[in-house]
């Protein structure tokens, strides 16, 4: 048994929040069909390179972006601008637990493919729609995408090196955080959502905007602002309020010292040689470190300097100093740990065999994820789930695809 392995989900989103939502749903057993134009499809699967090749035909496959977030789905292709293609998702709605989508305000009103139509025909229905700027306010007519989330939603602001420095200026996060956070809301939010179902025996409408995820994801910081008036400024590798929580150089590499406590930093101290330090009024406690953060970070790097990282990071970790190295990714997927982990997993592929694909962290004890069903072709599933979903037979497809609706 599998978690969610009684729920479907039809899925009207594309590129990153929403189908990294519907990915962790069909982790935990959701039936996720994935609705896509004919002919185009996600925007991801074009999102390369890397591009997949056909063992074949050596033709371009999808890219490496759209497999990171499509596992475990059924993908239909259906054009939801014509009636029939209006038809089938309403008949595909009906059956449904939960409805995604990402289209801008109001976008799918004219396809009759809004919350209260579907709501009218099943009452049951979770509908969550994911925009930039939510459903109200005088944003919520823009299009949102992550880069421009994170500048307008602050995260940008305290991201990059001081400006006093070399390189100093806002910098964007490598990863796209503001749409894999809002997939994450999304998730949480529908299984609220389903919970609350199984006690009024009605739906409802999530109302999830990208921006309000970023503001609530600054979190300390947004405190900091809040609590004293004062906007938190970048401090690049640094931490606002703890010292020394940062990147400090080795002889042949770079490590990150992370001490979150007085016993941590005596700890530190005697590793380099100094254990005065811990004594010195100056770095005793964390609240002087931070005071005194300009005098006591080249006096920690002076030392550090003089070690190898590896040699340096052992030493610390005896003493139960956390630490650690800065690594690339494919030294991320050679490390024994995360090898242990089982982090790099393979899930079939109908053109590829098997294809990789980063393991969920989600580990549930009695409903584990399984990775029995890869990222599926454009339109994969079509005949199949609109056969046995809505009963339709080989002559009405033959039919649908002759129109262009599937």
């Amino acid at each position: 048994m599998r978690a969610l392995d009684d729920i479907v989900v039809l899925d009207l989103s594309r590129v990153l929040a929403g189908p990294w939502c519907t990915q962790n749903l069909a982790d935990l057993g959701a039936t996720v069909i994935k609705v896509e134009k004919p002919g185009a499809g996600d925007d991801t699967r074009g999102w390369g390179p890397p591009f997949l090749k056909d063992p074949q035909s050596g033709e371009r496959g999808d890219a490496a972006y759209y497999l990171a977030a499509n596992r475990g789905k059924h993908s239909i292709t259906v054009d939801m601008a014509t009636e029939e293609g209006q038809r089938i998702l309403r008949d595909l709605a009906r059956q449904a637990d939960v409805v995604i989508e990402n289209y801008k305000l109001g976008g799918l009103k004219k396809y009759g493919l809004d919350y209260d139509s579907l709501k009218a025909i099943n009452p049951r229905l979770i509908y969550c729609s994911i925009t930039g700027f939510g459903q109200t306010g005088p944003y919520a007519p823009r299009a949102g995408y992550d880069y421009l989330i994170q500048g307008m939603g602050g995260l940008m602001s305290v991201t990059g090196e001081r400006d006093d420095l070399p390189g100093g200026g806002p910098q964007k996060a490598g990863v796209a955080l503001a749409d894999v956070m809002t997939g994450l809301y999304a998730t949480i939010a529908i299984l609220g959502a389903l919970h609350q179902r199984d006690r009024s025996n009605e739906g409802q409408y999530i109302d999830l905007a990208l921006l309000d995820v970023q503001v609530a994801t600054l979190a300390n910081q947004a405190l900091y602002y809040l609590v004293s008036g004062e906007a938190p400024v970048r401090m690049g590798n640094g931490h606002a309020v703890v010292v020394p929580y940062q990147v400090f150089h080795c002889a042949d590499g770079h490590a990150i010292i992370a001490v979150g406590n007085d016993g941590q930093f005596a700890k530190l101290a005697a590793e380099l040689g100094h254990p005065e330090w811990a004594s010195d009024e100056r770095f005793a406690s964390n609240s002087a470190r931070v005071a005194n953060r300009d005098a006591l970070i080249p006096l920690i790097e002076a030392e550090t300097r003089k070690r190898p990282m590896a040699d340096l990071i052992a030493g610390l970790e005896k003493r139960a100093v956390p630490c650690g190295p800065i690594n690339t990714i494919d030294k991320v997927f050679a490390d024994p740990h995360v090898k242990a982990r089982g982090l790099q997993k393979e899930v079939p592929h109908i053109r590829q065999g098997k294809v990789p694909t980063v393991a969920s962290p989600l580990r549930l004890s009695a409903s584990p994820v399984s990775y029995d069903r890869g990222p599926p072709l454009l339109g994969q599933d079509t005949d199949e789930v609109l056969r046995t979903r809505l009963g339709l037979k080989e002559a009405d497809l033959a039919a649908l695809r002759k129109k262009g609706v599937i």
